[in-house]
């Protein structure tokens, strides 16, 4: 008896831990009932119960904290990356276009239909560049938030969540992260 007890904990803590895991079931069950039918179906009873007994000890809920900031912070840097690269294209677009002024203002008249003309070329050739640059730093966002998402998985496969592994597929992230964003919130 001496081993059960070392084992399992005294009875009332036994009580107190399945009363836990069937509150959280009971959550996560009804979580499952927001999402979308071919979701819902990929939560199996076991894996929710599964879920349920992870998240008794309070371990996941400290590894999704650090996921979560990992991920503000990264998203933060992303953001602000975007807003620096905006800024730098303004300024860049408002240089050249105080450049044009000048140049038109010193020009000759018989002259300025072909100052124009070039100057209208340099414009268009800027712009395009911005938007290659842009699309550039959006897919690279985009990328690094995708790995973010691998790293993620990753962590809580390890971590031994069932229900979590590393995909690539949209649904299967979409309803690890429903259940991830409301768990976090209990």
């Amino acid at each position: 008896m001496a081993g059960y007890r070392e084992m399992y904990g005294e009875p009332s803590d036994i009580t107190l831990q399945q009363e836990r895991h069937y509150y959280l079931l009971s959550q996560l069950q009804s979580l499952v009932k927001d999402l979308p039918s071919s979701c819902q179906q990929r939560l199996s009873y076991t894996i929710l119960s599964d879920l349920a007994l992870a998240l008794i000890d309070g371990t996941v809920f400290e590894i999704v904290q650090g996921l979560l900031e990992i991920q503000h912070l990264t998203e933060k840097n992303l953001y602000n990356q975007r807003i620096k690269l905006h800024a730098e294209h303004r300024a860049l677009k408002q240089d050249l276009l105080k450049k044009h002024k000048e140049a038109q203002q010193s020009c000759k008249a018989h002259n300025l239909p072909i100052l124009k003309n070039t100057q209208q070329r340099e414009l268009e050739a800027l712009e395009q560049r911005i938007r290659e640059e842009q699309q550039m730093m959006d897919e690279k966002i985009v990328l690094e938030l995708d790995q973010k998402v691998i790293d993620q998985q990753s962590t809580l496969e390890k971590a031994g969540v069932s229900g979590f592994y590393v995909t690539t597929n949209p649904q299967v992230s979409d309803y690890s992260c429903f259940i991830l964003d409301k768990n976090s919130c209990n």
